[in-house]
């Protein structure tokens, strides 16, 4: 399977993304709208057109990091939000980001991953957080497909991937998603072991 950039980037010039809702969730809007220290440093990769970047910059938040190996979708999204610090733009592979952060969204970033890439997730996501830095956001909890992404799981399945490196605070299903997501969407709250 090749989800190299060129996929990615011709997903976002068909406009084949049913994946993008055209706002920032309602989970982790509110989630956002819980915290208070505005000067945390905040990751949320694989971003696509990052809507919870652009309601991150519009709460004050200050050192929010966007990352996507798509061009495109980084295109897009500097485009629609012109004052977004580019330094803080990253064209690049989730597995080759460096630097520490204090909280990373997950919003359709871990479905668009081959699940054979899952364990090298986690270990990635550990590496990327501080000390009890916080890994936030969605997971699918439904079967979905088996040879392109969307990948879904179950939290079964995602508690034996997590539990090893990071203590499950939250795991439960949202209360709060989409429609077209409702009962099929996790919300976690993972803290770094």
């Amino acid at each position: 399977m090749d989800l190299r950039e060129s996929f990615w980037n011709q997903k976002y010039e068909s406009g084949d993304m049913g994946w993008d809702i055209g706002y920032v969730s309602t989970p982790l809007q509110e989630y956002i709208d819980q915290l208070h220290e505005r000067e945390q440093h905040i990751l949320i990769p694989g971003a696509g057109n990052a809507y919870e970047a652009e309601y991150l910059l519009a709460n004050g938040f200050t050192h929010v990091v966007v990352a996507d190996i798509s061009s495109i979708a980084l295109r897009n999204f500097s485009s629609r939000v012109p004052h977004f610090p580019k330094e803080h733009l990253l064209h690049r592979d989730f597995f080759e980001l460096d630097g520490q952060f204090d909280l990373i969204l997950e919003q359709t970033f871990f479905c668009a991953l081959a699940p054979s890439l899952r364990d090298k997730y986690v270990e990635k996501m550990w590496q990327l957080l501080k000390p009890n830095g916080k890994l936030v956001g969605l997971l699918f909890s439904i079967p979905l497909n088996e040879d392109r992404p969307p990948f879904g799981g179950n939290r079964k399945e995602y508690e034996e991937l997590f539990s090893g490196k990071f203590h499950i605070e939250t795991m439960e299903i949202a209360y709060n998603s989409v429609a077209p997501r409702r009962d099929n969407e996790l919300f976690i709250s993972l803290r770094k072991k």
